[in-house]
């Protein structure tokens, strides 16, 4: 994004854009697979409602890969889409460039200034202004636990990270895997995200991961963060290479693991397996980070337009979004939470409810920080080569600490490039 041609950029954004009909509204998002194409369907209906035609243009990728490279195609050749689902730093990206309309309108409103957390915010703002609408709020850091293996071992769920190994070292004495765990790279990342926010505290990762201060990346909290991050290797099973996230899920849900860590897009897999949350399984915040919140958001962007009805098509989406009604919908089908503080969690799960009241006091205590493992705290760049990093380490007892931290900085800062 920020190598591209200024002739070619100017060029884009100067070019008109040729709306089909002025009722329809093309948005562009990876909500492709089974729950996430349910959970955005009751959204296009509330669009046809108002009179409105939602043109899908959906774009299968992990992590929306695919469909950012399509949306930049599109975009500097002068024909983006009306809306498109972009989450993070690259929100920021996109606004500075000038390619997104101001929403302030529709926040003032309904009053978006008082309904969303300042740390929320902040992803949602270019030079202070709104340009992003968000759907939800996912907490990354959520430890899963089968309370029959925690039973038939005698362990103790735990708090800290040293009741984690505590816990582990029975649980692995019994016979079953203490930690589930599918060695790809964006699994294990996560882990340690989890890790460094327990040992680092949201101030001091904020100031490493996205202040990108260089003592801290390479300073003790980062040394401990990453000698925890690999004790905790020997507690995971040697069938975990290439395993994705779903069949790890499965080894908690079987009881065959007794933990995993991972966001609260996991407790969709045990209400498919039929299981309920306080009962079946346990929904506890990561050890260390019982007062923290990281988090992971979906919103949707609005491209310019200077057709008015494309206009009026955009603003009533936004609106549509961050209806409390609509917001109660989606993240109950979705598994996440509403980004509403207002919220009525009524009939949301145990877990639902709980994130909520985690959501609420760490925005209290200024304790939200934005996922480093899933495109929020981080552009693009820094996160692959942080992925392959944290992934290498991990996966290679030989590599050390040292050469790693300097790795870790340089990752973090190549977003600057």
């Amino acid at each position: 994004m920020k190598k591209i041609f200024p002739l070619l950029l100017a060029m884009s954004l100067a070019a008109p854009v040729y709306a089909d009909t002025p009722s329809e509204v093309e948005v562009l998002h990876w909500w492709t697979s089974g729950g996430e194409a349910r959970s955005v369907d009751n959204l296009k209906e509330k669009m046809k409602k108002e009179g409105y035609i939602w043109k899908d243009f959906a774009v299968a990728g992990r992590a929306g890969q695919s469909a950012i490279n399509t949306l930049r195609i599109r975009a500097l050749s002068g024909n983006p889409p009306d809306v498109a689902q972009i989450k993070g730093p690259e929100i920021q990206e996109w606004g500075k460039l000038g390619f997104l309309a101001s929403l302030d309108d529709v926040a003032a409103k309904q009053h978006w200034n008082e309904l969303i957390p300042r740390r929320v915010q902040e992803y949602l703002k270019v030079d202070g202004h709104y340009v992003a609408v968000p759907f939800n709020i996912h907490r990354v850091n959520w430890l899963w636990a089968n309370p029959e293996v925690f039973e038939k071992t005698g362990a103790e769920l735990p708090v800290t990270l040293d009741d984690f190994f505590v816990a582990a070292e029975k649980i692995k004495a019994a016979g079953y895997i203490p930690l589930a765990l599918g060695s790809e790279a964006w699994q294990e990342s996560t882990l340690f995200e989890s890790i460094a926010l327990a040992i680092m505290g949201p101030e001091d990762f904020r100031k490493a991961f996205i202040d990108k201060d260089t003592a801290l990346l390479t300073g003790e909290k980062m040394r401990e963060t990453l000698l925890t991050f690999r004790k905790m290797k020997q507690y995971t099973d040697a069938d975990s290479p290439g395993r994705n996230w779903s069949d790890t899920t499965s080894l908690v849900i079987e009881g065959k693991a007794a933990m995993q860590m991972m966001g609260d897009w996991a407790k969709g897999e045990f209400l498919a397996a039929n299981k309920e949350a306080g009962k079946d399984f346990l929904c506890i915040p990561a050890p260390g980070t019982a007062n923290q919140f990281s988090f992971n958001i979906d919103s949707f962007v609005f491209f310019k337009n200077s057709n008015a009805g494309k206009t009026d098509s955009q603003r009533t989406l936004a609106k549509l979004i961050l209806d409390p009604d609509f917001q109660r919908e989606f993240n109950m089908s979705k598994g996440s939470i509403p980004v509403r503080v207002d919220s009525d969690m009524e009939g949301f799960d145990t877990c639902g409810k709980e994130s909520m009241q985690a959501f609420l006091r760490a925005a209290a205590t200024d304790n939200l920080v934005p996922s480093l493992s899933h495109n929020m705290a981080v552009g693009r760049a820094s996160q692959i080569a942080l992925f392959d990093v944290i992934s290498r380490f991990f996966d290679d007892d030989d590599v050390s600490v040292d050469e790693t931290m300097r790795y870790i900085r340089a990752a973090v800062l190549a977003d600057n490039l």
